[in-house]
């Protein structure tokens, strides 16, 4: 994954947690190795543009179903 611009946080685990987390301001690579959970999150002043590129086949697995987009009803 590559920042393009602005800034993005970063942590491991499977439980979402801003101790430990990596801030990866623009220009910063970083590598995940397949199945490590994690998640990140942007600075909510300005935008933010990440690249995510590799070598397939790709997947998104969420460690929690409900916060997969594709499972959500429309209803808000």
């Amino acid at each position: 994954m590559t920042v393009v611009k602005g800034t993005l946080y970063f942590a491991m685990g499977e439980k979402f947690h801003k101790r430990g987390a990596r801030e990866l301001p623009a220009g910063s690579y970083l590598l995940l190795p397949a199945k490590m959970p994690h998640f990140a999150w942007t600075a909510r002043k300005g935008e933010s543009i990440v690249q995510v590129h590799g070598m397939g086949p790709f997947q998104l697995i969420f460690v929690n179903p409900a916060d997969d987009p594709r499972n959500k009803t429309g209803k808000r």
